[in-house]
C-alpha cells in the first residue's frame, strides 16, 4: 500500500511539474507576442531606415521554439515516451 500511494505521489508532482513547464512556456509565448509589435513601433518612432526589430524577432523567436522543445518535444527521454505510447496503442488495439 505505501509503495502504490508513493507512485501515486511522484506521478502526482511530475505531473504538477510538467503543468509548471506548460505554463511558464505559455508565459514566454505571450511575451514574445506581446513585446514584438512594442520592438516594431520602437524602431518605426526611432530609426525606421534600419530595421533592426528583426534581431529582436529572430532571436526571441529562437528562444521560445527552444522552449517549446524542451516542454513539448524532443527531450532526453522522448524515445522513451514514444516507444511506450506506441506500444501502448498497439495493445489496446488488439
Amino acid at each position: 500500500m505505501d509503495k502504490e500511494k508513493f507512485n501515486i505521489d511522484e506521478k502526482y508532482i511530475r505531473a504538477k511539474e510538467k503543468v509548471e513547464k506548460v505554463k511558464n512556456f505559455y508565459i514566454h509565448l505571450l511575451a514574445y507576442i506581446v513585446l514584438i509589435p512594442f520592438v516594431i513601433f520602437i524602431n518605426y518612432k526611432t530609426y525606421w531606415d534600419f530595421k533592426w526589430f528583426w534581431f529582436a524577432i529572430i532571436g526571441m523567436g529562437i528562444g521560445v521554439i527552444v522552449h517549446a522543445f524542451t516542454v513539448f518535444g524532443y527531450g532526453k527521454d522522448w524515445e522513451e515516451r514514444k516507444l511506450k505510447e506506441f506500444m501502448d496503442d498497439d495493445q489496446n488495439n488488439f
